[in-house]
């Protein structure tokens, strides 16, 4: 069954997943990330220049130049559009849709409040389909 792990409280959400998913690659985890358009290219130029002596690779689905064999971090529209189904960032407002393929979903919810009450819906869905989710609240 899909694990489901939630982050909350999270100060600052951009540079927060620049450094999950750093961590994530660094233990040789595949994550797939999926999300609006807007916010996924905000996080493409993040990972780009977040850290100055490293860099955390990654790339889009499809785009040019991108073999997804050898991509660690593929950034996604939709789930269904990542090639493997190892570890699932969600990004999005809402729950993505074939989540249950990966074997772990990671939900990174900030102090917005738009963001935590999106958060609290999600978390309630994961729990009524009888998803066993972990919640972490990360320090400020």
């Amino acid at each position: 069954m899909t694990e489901v792990t939630f982050y909350t409280g999270v100060p600052e959400r951009l540079l927060y997943l620049c450094r999950l998913l750093r961590k994530a690659q660094r233990g040789g985890a595949r994550v797939g990330v999926c999300g609006p358009e807007a916010l996924l290219q905000r996080l493409d130029a993040k990972l780009w220049d977040f850290e100055a002596a490293e860099f955390v690779p990654h790339g889009r689905v499809g785009a040019e130049g991108v073999d997804a064999r050898f991509t660690p971090i593929l950034l996604a529209e939709t789930a269904q559009d990542l090639p493997h189904r190892e570890m699932l960032l969600n990004v999005g407002p809402e729950m993505p849709a074939g989540f249950e393929a990966f074997q772990r979903v990671l939900e990174v919810v900030s102090q917005d409040p738009a963001q935590m009450q999106a958060g609290r819906r999600r978390y309630k869905q994961y729990e009524a389909m009888g998803f066993a989710v972990k919640h972490h609240k990360v320090a400020a």
